[in-house]
């Protein structure tokens, strides 16, 4: 009987090993395709253009890293941005996630002639809505965020991105 123990002990803990594994795939990484509108906190007015980003996951229901680029277009202004995220993942239910993360940016503006480049800091929140449940290769997104630049005046503003996401 006691050479039985340490195998049913085996057996009882392999078997929960395997109930709690997803039979889901998770894909390897995330295209977002869409468009941003932000607002500038300090008198700058508001900013609307194209956004696409590309997320993966190294550390499962930990860490999800996205790098984007999106360009804002305004009156006699136009800035193109590139950020690197670090986001916390949660799983709502099998077609809901949200995550909160921030990262910094790099920020390329030209405004009446004058050319800057600055660095930043972003803050985000995403929500992501996968219709189907099954399989999670196509969804939509929607990623209210805050900015701060570094550069002189310490430009702030608040935005929202939003679009489609492309899992592969």
């Amino acid at each position: 009987m006691n050479a039985a123990k340490p195998i049913l002990l085996y057996l009882f803990l392999s078997a929960g090993n395997a109930l709690a594994q997803s039979s889901e795939k998770e894909p390897a990484a995330i295209v977002e395709l869409g468009g941003a509108a932000y607002h500038g906190l300090t008198g700058e007015g508001a900013s609307f253009g194209p956004t696409v980003a590309l997320e993966v996951t190294p550390i499962e229901n930990w860490l999800e890293i996205e790098a984007g680029v999106t360009s804002l277009f305004r009156r006699h202004a136009t800035e193109w941005s590139a950020d690197l995220l670090f986001k916390k993942p949660w799983t709502l239910s099998k077609k809901a996630e949200f995550m909160v993360g921030a990262g910094p940016e790099w920020i390329h503006a030209r405004q009446y002639g004058v050319t800057t480049n600055s660095v930043g800091g972003e803050i985000v929140a995403d929500f992501m809505y996968w219709p189907s449940s099954a399989k999670h290769r196509f969804g939509w997104y929607v990623e209210p965020g805050y900015e701060y630049n570094f550069a002189q005046g310490h430009e702030q503003s608040l935005g929202v991105s939003g679009g489609l996401l492309i899992a592969f």
